[in-house]
């Protein structure tokens, strides 16, 4: 009998014909971002290239350990692709072979940052990160008064860091005599919602003060590192992590890079003259596998690889440059229209609005701006009391900017985001104290429906006109 006759005809079926239900909820995602105005700063657009690279045969094949130490045979061709994006990180972001590695088996940026932690420290060792109401990051640890939010949190000590309430800038000076106090052996200069360059230099200086590690997240901005038109982690930090899918516009994945090498500046053992070394390597890539980890995602390392070579091109820094420019363009333009942004604006992909001024939320904003098509969330502001009910939207501009925009038509993107806020402010009525569940009960009104409806309109005619990487269907 032949091979043909035994194998069910759905494994060589496309998706459309083996799946109709499933082909169908693709399809009106796909339709659903070509129609909107994706402005999560978190989110990006990926090229039709790593979209194959996810969807092809690498999915078929375990291989637990790294190149060349595996855990299972046929690991042959997994072990050059996986050696190829490992050499594409380093070139990617500037970085000697001999000074630094990397991995990039870490499945999202989480798993990253949690493999840092369990490598370098042991339980309940201390660690300093943004707090999340001013702008970190739940995997840098953060707790409230009666629970610990993140497992960070349950098996480490977390200290946060804050901004300065007036300014919403990092408070440098704060963060060092906390930190002489708090002793942490860790310090994580990373962010999910400060818009403002880092500055690497205070952190170093902070760490050397205190003996603690500067591992760096640049989780959001690691396209723009990459094309070096913000500030760079690199010649400051002993770790790096980053998620892939961001800035970076690759696969939902993420790699961890570290010093190796001579330690620097250079320290020389006591005991026999000899110069220490970076021992990350190894702690490192232990904790990933076996530590935390099983087999890596090979369809995904393979579109690390291919997103890192196009994140190279001369293309792809013209994209970051453009990055900023939208962004700062919407700060410019919402400003003018009497809008407030947390730290002022910004200097990189993403932008804080701050809705108090006008009397919003960012529950009930989020809602009517999902409603007509704009996708961006809310945040907490520096000084909110409550997360469930935050003052901010963060917007984002890579997703955007994939799809070709630039600084006329995010003026046009600010107009919509304008008008949405102000119909907003029609619902809300004034009324501070309104509860979500009846904001969004007043939407349906007719009066209110009807503008929201003829905004949604206009929005989706006006996001439908700019092209969509990837594949035409889904």
């Amino acid at each position: 009998m032949s091979g043909d006759a035994t194998m069910a005809s759905f494994l060589s079926e496309p998706l459309a014909q083996c799946d109709p239900e499933m082909y169908e909820l693709v399809r009106k995602e796909k339709q659903r971002q070509i129609r909107g105005l994706e402005m999560i700063a978190s989110e990006n657009f990926t090229s039709r290239g790593v979209l194959e690279t996810l969807g092809s045969c690498l999915t078929n094949k375990y291989s637990e350990g790294y190149p060349g130490v595996r855990y299972y045979g046929g690991n042959e061709i997994i072990d050059q692709i996986e050696t190829l994006t490992q050499k594409r990180a380093l070139t990617a972001f500037g970085l000697k072979d001999d000074e630094w590695g990397v991995n990039v088996q870490p499945l999202s940026g989480c798993p990253a940052n949690f493999a840092v932690y369990s490598a370098l420290l042991e339980p309940h060792s201390r660690i300093m990160g943004l707090d999340l109401p001013d702008g970190g990051h739940l995997s840098h640890g953060y707790a409230t008064p009666s629970k610990k939010i993140s497992f960070t949190s349950v098996y480490f000590e977390n200290m946060p860091y804050k901004v300065n309430p007036q300014t919403g800038l990092i408070d440098y000076e704060e963060l060092a005599r906390t930190a002489k106090l708090f002793r942490p052996k860790i310090i994580i200069a990373g962010i999910s919602c400060y818009s403002r360059n880092l500055e690497y230099d205070k952190f170093r200086q902070i760490c050397d003060d205190v003996g603690a590690i500067l591992l760096a997240d640049m989780a959001h901005v690691s396209g723009l590192v990459a094309a070096k038109v913000v500030a760079d982690p690199f010649p400051y930090a002993d770790i790096v992590t980053t998620t892939t899918h961001k800035s970076l516009r690759g696969p939902r994945a993420a790699m961890i890079f570290y010093r190796k090498g001579p330690k620097r500046p250079q320290v020389i053992n006591k005991s026999d003259n000899s110069v220490q070394m970076y021992d990350y390597e190894k702690k490192i890539n232990e904790a990933i596998f076996p530590g935390l980890q099983g087999g890596p995602h090979n369809n995904a390392i393979g579109a690390i690889g291919v997103a890192l070579k196009q994140a190279a091109s001369e293309e792809f820094k013209v994209y970051a440059q453009q990055v900023v420019k939208n962004a700062k363009q919407l700060v410019q333009t919402l400003t003018e229209k009497g809008y407030t942004f947390v730290a002022g604006g910004t200097d990189t992909h993403l932008a804080l609005l701050d809705l108090r001024p006008i009397g919003l939320d960012g529950a009930k904003v989020e809602r009517v701006l999902e409603v007509v098509s704009i996708a961006v969330n809310k945040n907490t502001c520096p000084g909110d009391k409550s997360a469930l009910k935050p003052s901010g939207i963060r917007f984002g501009t890579p997703a955007l900017t994939t799809r070709g925009l630039q600084e006329n038509d995010i003026v046009r993107v600010a107009e919509f985001i304008d008008r949405a806020v102000k119909i907003a402010q029609e619902i809300n009525q004034n009324d501070s104290n309104q509860l979500l569940k009846d904001f969004k009960a007043n939407m349906k009104l007719d009066q209110h429906a009807k503008k929201l409806d003829e905004l949604k309109e206009e929005i989706e005619n006006f996001a439908s006109q700019f092209p969509m990487p990837g594949y035409e269907s889904i």
